[in-house]
């Protein structure tokens, strides 16, 4: 099986070529070719020596994403893409349309070992992590889709299939990649990971004091509901993972952002909402509601939306900066939460 271009840093890439017997410059030249022209078909690199761009071509899958479906949302908003694997497993990624930008929310495991209750992803289980190159491949593979509607990617989340801080070192590798000032140079403060709340991965991105944006996926103001629907929660309960956060916030100076999903009768009280403002108080962080996406594996449904209104101005009375979130991409399986990467 060739080696995934994209799972090479530019260190990595230089020691082949040596060992290759090429000559220095030549890394240059490819790291060029690759992430300041998107050029991902090595018979197309005019000026890389015949022999080398056949060795390339032999050695390297320049493609580690290949597209299998396409379903767009009713109102063209939202596109859910099923993408294969080079070993044949599958994943999904999702391509959110807005006025001035354009998202993508993209996988880091196939499946998930989190086995959070609502979530089509933890439903289906875990069968591997991503490596760096399938995690940057798929920005790759998106960015080359935008090039056909003559748009660019503004904005990156990681919020996809899988647990990103359950494959941290890969994550960081794949963003390191197209973070590289030398190479595709996108910016991390346009990028975001979520977390259900590994709370030692989140206290090693704290020291690692990046720009990339945080956020962590709440969901409920009490171990005892939270239990319920995030089963990690009994490990890193939810007083020790607000404690991680704070000390995140405190020590990076961003603001970290909870993801709160709300579940009809049992997370979207006014008594839940004055105790999650409580929790909060005092910490730079933004709250979003959303209600909870439908999945067929979990029964509950999602609140109306006169109760995200009343949750929303209990929190915003207490001083708590918040938002309501627009589902999108719902009709399609594309919402947070419903991914599942079937065939």
């Amino acid at each position: 099986m060739k080696t995934c271009f994209f799972d090479l840093n530019y260190e990595e890439l230089l020691s082949i070529l040596k060992e290759w017997q090429e000559p220095e410059y030549r890394a240059k030249q490819l790291w060029n070719l690759v992430y300041r022209n998107l050029n991902f078909v090595p018979q197309n690199f005019s000026n890389i020596p015949k022999d080398l761009r056949e060795k390339l071509d032999e050695t390297f899958e320049f493609q580690p994403v290949k597209i299998i479906r396409n379903v767009s949302s009713s109102n063209q908003q939202a596109n859910k893409y099923l993408l294969g694997l080079t070993d044949g497993k599958k994943i999904e990624a999702v391509l959110m349309r807005y006025r001035e930008r354009t998202t993508i929310c993209i996988s880091t495991q196939v499946g998930c070992a989190m086995n959070c209750a609502f979530c089509a992803t933890g439903q289906m289980g875990f069968t591997r992590n991503l490596t760096s190159g399938e995690i940057a491949g798929q920005v790759f593979f998106f960015v080359k889709e935008l090039e056909k509607e003559e748009r660019k990617l503004t904005n990156l989340v990681l919020m996809g299939m899988g647990e990103p801080f359950h494959n941290y070192a890969n994550v960081m590798k794949g963003i390191d990649l197209i973070n590289d000032p030398e190479g595709f140079n996108f910016g991390e403060r346009r990028i975001t990971i979520s977390t259900v709340g590994i709370i030692p991965m989140i206290e090693k991105f704290t020291k690692a004091k990046r720009q990339i944006n945080l956020a962590v996926s709440l969901h409920a103001p009490t171990n005892t509901i939270r239990n319920q629907i995030i089963p990690i929660n009994k490990k890193y309960p939810i007083e020790d993972l607000l404690a991680a956060c704070k000390a995140y916030t405190d020590y990076t100076g961003r603001r970290i952002t909870f993801e709160y999903a709300m579940i009809s009768g049992l997370n979207d009280s006014i008594e839940q909402a004055v105790q999650l403002s409580k929790l909060l108080r005092g910490m730079l962080c933004h709250v979003n509601l959303i209600s909870l996406n439908p999945t067929r594996k979990y029964d509950r449904t999602g609140s109306s939306r006169e109760s995200i209104n009343n949750f929303y101005s209990i929190l915003d009375k207490a001083g708590i900066p918040c938002s309501i979130r627009l589902n999108r991409g719902v009709d399609i399986g594309a919402g947070c939460g419903q991914l599942l990467a079937q065939a």
